[in-house]
């Protein structure tokens, strides 16, 4: 494998090096390095790459350059950078919902095993180990926050429920965002349902929101 790298003509070589280049923990796809090669070359290079320990196969045509632990061994990459491979490769918007959504904000400790992004993409489902991905096509309306912190707060409290939304979230939410996500909350207020649109307006009340 040594010589394959050390040939700069090659695709194998090609294909380590922009992998090693993004740096351990990244998360990829064919699709990620079709530019560098025929799709059978790209492919026997990922294998090759993959028996030899460089790389992990994550799932069906998902990878990682695995970052390693003196103590822990090998590491899991992160949901968000899985997350990131999963737009590039079906050129879809994702998400956040859900527990999901709930524990980025910092609303809940509790890590979900089964994670769920809305996309405006197919849907599908993603099994790594024992995390389960799933991908679930969903309205534009449901999308037209996708990216911002705005969608992420509505989906997180969609999941909470109206009953379990108390004055602790409101608190851990104005604690939780700065000034410029507060602005981006009133501005996407519309895309609300009517009663996370009043706990939107209790959260952004918080001095140094507007």
């Amino acid at each position: 494998m040594n010589s394959r790298r050390k040939n700069p003509q090659s695709v194998a070589s090609k294909v380590f090096s922009t992998i090693a280049g993004h740096g351990r923990g990244w998360v990829f796809t064919p699709v990620h390095l079709q530019a560098l090669g025929t799709r059978t070359a790209v492919s026997t290079a990922l294998k090759r790459l993959k028996a030899d320990g460089t790389i992990r196969q994550l799932a069906v045509g998902l990878y990682d350059y695995p970052r390693h632990d003196k103590q822990f061994g090998v590491l899991s990459p992160s949901v968000d950078t899985i997350a990131t491979a999963l737009k590039f490769r079906y050129a879809a918007r994702l998400q956040p919902s859900g527990g999901y959504a709930a524990n980025i904000l910092g609303l809940t400790t509790q890590v979900p095993m089964k994670v769920v992004f809305l996309t405006d993409g197919p849907s599908r489902k993603i099994l790594i180990g024992k995390l389960v991905i799933t991908l679930k096509k969903t309205t534009a309306r449901n999308m037209a926050t996708a990216g911002r912190i705005s969608g992420t707060v509505i989906q997180a409290l969609r999941w909470l429920g109206s009953r379990h939304v108390d004055d602790d979230i409101v608190v851990k939410l104005q604690q939780r965002l700065d000034a410029k996500a507060k602005r981006q909350l009133i501005k996407d207020i519309g895309y609300a349902p009517i009663w996370i649109a009043d706990i939107i307006r209790r959260v952004a009340a918080q001095k140094g929101a507007s």
